[in-house]
């Protein structure tokens, strides 16, 4: 059986890991570099520079604090092994036992950051759920999707903003976009890029018969790029419209909601969620613009393949994830090929194991 010295000397060398994967020396000179000018007071004359200048900053400071936190309690745990000796004092041991268990807690979800790889994985994330195949049941499998990564985001400490909405015509949803917003939120959506399959007995047809229905799900990064950048007007078709939900329940209803087109690649983005039709204009370019570069990214991606002669998994277009309701429960990840058969919870949020697997996946094809 391991001994407790032997289970913290392994846990000590995964706290040492953490500085490397996060680049704690970088941090500590990067964070004494940018506090003087966090505190010029002509900071925030400039508002884009002071919110990516702080943005970053709490950023490098919550890694700091997160190493500072592990080594107090790799010394909380030393120290009371100390105390405790040879005697045999079960509260003693017992407070061991749960110092170390924490510790171990907290560096299983730190060492997820070393998975993430892309430049855009600590930016927000655009979350856009469409049906597909399937009619009545693809829109009310498109809403449920929604349900499930609104429920994932709040109970993974994320803010989640509904953008727009278009209710289906007899039940469900035509579209939808989500603004997901918090440190990762783009590195752990990342996965759930593709199309998802539903297997179940239908409540829209008299015979409840057995429908697959399927829902695209597409993930864009919110980068300061994207905030940024300037589009050509002569290329944007804008129209305003009354904004509408499912009885109020997604969006604040006004006279604002905006769309916009983008003409030359026919990009389509509407935004209905603010109170103002000037608010969502901005709001609707961010998200055109973060569409644009992204599919410049993927262009780029694809053109890269073709020269080197191969090709991957990464498009918008390939099936990523079975759920089964009928005739057994089950979903099933088809690249990880990780599962579960509690598929309530799984559309009660519980995602992230899903997420985690396809961050080692991704990983180790890399």
């Amino acid at each position: 059986m391991r001994s407790y010295s032997d289970e913290l000397e392994a846990v000590t060398k995964r706290v040492e890991d953490a500085k490397g994967y996060l680049k704690l020396d970088s941090a500590i000179a990067r964070t004494a570099e940018i506090e003087p000018q966090i505190s010029a007071p002509d900071l925030w004359d400039d508002l884009a520079m002071a919110r990516k200048l702080t943005g970053e900053y709490n950023a490098l400071r919550e890694d700091i604090a997160q190493v500072d936190r592990l080594w107090d309690m790799v010394l909380e745990v030393r120290a009371i092994e100390e105390l405790l000796g040879d005697e045999d004092d079960q509260n003693l041991a017992q407070e061991r036992r749960s110092t170390l268990d924490s510790l171990i807690s907290l560096l299983s979800e730190l060492e997820l950051r070393a998975l993430f790889s892309g430049e855009d994985d600590e930016s927000d994330a655009i979350l856009e759920i469409k049906p597909r195949a399937g009619g009545t049941d693809a829109q009310d499998w498109a809403e449920m999707l929604l349900r499930m990564y609104q429920r994932w985001a709040d109970q993974s400490g994320f803010e989640v903003e509904v953008e727009d909405i278009s209710p289906g015509q007899e039940a469900g949803i035509q579209s939808a976009t989500l603004l997901v917003k918090g440190r990762y939120a783009h590195g752990m959506l990342q996965s759930e890029r593709g199309v998802h399959r539903l297997v179940r007995m239908s409540p829209f047809n008299s015979k409840h018969s057995r429908e697959t229905s399927f829902a695209l799900v597409q993930v864009f990064p919110l980068t300061d790029a994207a905030i940024d950048v300037k589009i050509d007007d002569k290329d944007l078709r804008i129209d305003t419209f009354r904004s509408s939900g499912a009885g109020g329940q997604h969006v604040n209803v006004t006279d604002s909601a905006v769309r916009i087109t983008h003409l030359p690649t026919n990009i389509v983005v509407s935004c209905q969620n603010e109170r103002s039709q000037l608010q969502n204009k901005a709001k609707a370019l961010q998200v055109l613009a973060a569409k644009l570069i992204d599919r410049e990214k993927e262009e780029q991606r694809v053109a890269r393949e073709v020269l080197a002669g191969s090709t991957s998994e990464m498009g918008w277009g390939n099936q990523i994830r079975s759920y089964f309701m009928a005739p057994y429960q089950l979903v099933k990840d088809l690249r990880t090929l990780t599962e579960t058969g509690n598929v309530d919870s799984v559309m009660n949020g519980e995602i992230s194991f899903f997420m985690e697997s396809y961050l080692r996946w991704s990983k180790a094809r890399s």
